[in-house]
């Protein structure tokens, strides 16, 4: 937890929404280089943290354990430690600088690299997928996950491509698929990159199993604060909140009664909060960043995560 350029993104926000102090229950359900868990720590808190890159960690007294799992597991896994309930879950949802700039990860096309895009390094690869998927599939991807327009072009310069192994195999294709102009503004890669690392590690999903299993294990009073990067995730964060503090409008005829009826789960459901400009000149990274948090009231979580 020391050393790491990974600045963790709108710390002192998450900090004021959880109200960390000695006693309380956190879970980091995004640990990485423990930006947020070493000031939850520092307030007094007793942090659970989940990442699937770290070796399972007990400190003693048991201060911090570190659970070797995906976050959307957190019900099962503080279960199994014997905690039935918590006062805060904090959720960042994004790639760390720690992946981003390290080329053998594969996340990025600033360097060369095996084409991996995994984040606990295990299971099928960026790679597996561009080069074993059917172009229609590919196509998918790209437009569901990246928003890419030209997704079918894409898709069929990739799979004409075929095989591809490396992060800059990759970007190439991509940029002279869509007509690359150096000195652009944004790399038409992006688009792209995202999609397919979202696609790889089924983040959308674990972002819904997490935020049920959130629901699921805060007590009346706690509070959940998530970070989002791009405006897929934070869609499902919005949603979500508006849905389970009952914001939705009653007799939506998108909704089934029961569900626009709905007793309010989460209140004092915060408006998106973003970095401001001191932030910004210190970590430029941060500027995609959206921070939404609510707390628990007493109703029964809606649904088993």
């Amino acid at each position: 937890m020391t050393g790491s350029p990974h600045i963790p993104v709108l710390l002192d926000e998450v900090l004021a929404a959880l109200r960390p102090a000695p006693g309380m229950v956190i879970v980091d359900a995004t640990f990485g280089a423990g930006g947020y868990t070493r000031r939850l720590l520092d307030a007094g808190a007793t942090g659970h943290a989940f990442d699937r890159a770290w070796p399972e960690t007990r400190e003693d007294p048991p201060r911090l354990v570190i659970h070797p799992r995906r976050f959307s597991e957190m019900l099962a896994a503080l279960a199994e430690a014997g905690v039935a309930a918590v006062d805060g879950v904090v959720m960042d949802i994004g790639v760390s600088s720690m992946q981003l700039d390290r080329p053998e990860r594969g996340f990025a096309f600033s360097s060369d690299g095996p084409l991996d895009m995994t984040m606990s390094q295990d299971g099928p690869t960026a790679a597996d997928f561009v080069n074993t998927a059917a172009e229609g599939e590919i196509a998918d991807v790209l437009y569901k996950y990246g928003e890419e327009r030209q997704s079918r072009r894409v898709a069929r310069a990739i799979a004409a491509a075929r095989p591809l192994a490396t992060t800059g195999a990759l970007a190439q294709v991509v940029r002279k698929a869509l007509g690359h102009r150096p000195g652009a503004p944004k790399d038409p890669a992006t688009r792209s990159f995202q999609a397919i690392r979202i696609h790889v590690n089924a983040e959308l999903e674990e972002l819904e199993a997490g935020l049920a299993a959130a629901e699921a294990l805060l007590r009346a009073g706690g509070r959940l604060a998530v970070v989002s990067f791009h405006s897929l995730e934070d869609r499902i964060v919005k949603q979500f909140l508006r849905e389970a503090s009952g914001a939705v409008a009653a007799g939506s005829r998108h909704l089934p009664p029961s569900l626009a009826a709905q007793r309010p789960v989460f209140e004092q459901v915060s408006k998106a909060i973003r970095p401001g400009e001191v932030e910004l000149a210190r970590n430029p990274r941060a500027r995609s960043a959206t921070l939404r948090h609510a707390t628990r009231t007493q109703v029964p979580a809606r649904r088993a995560a």
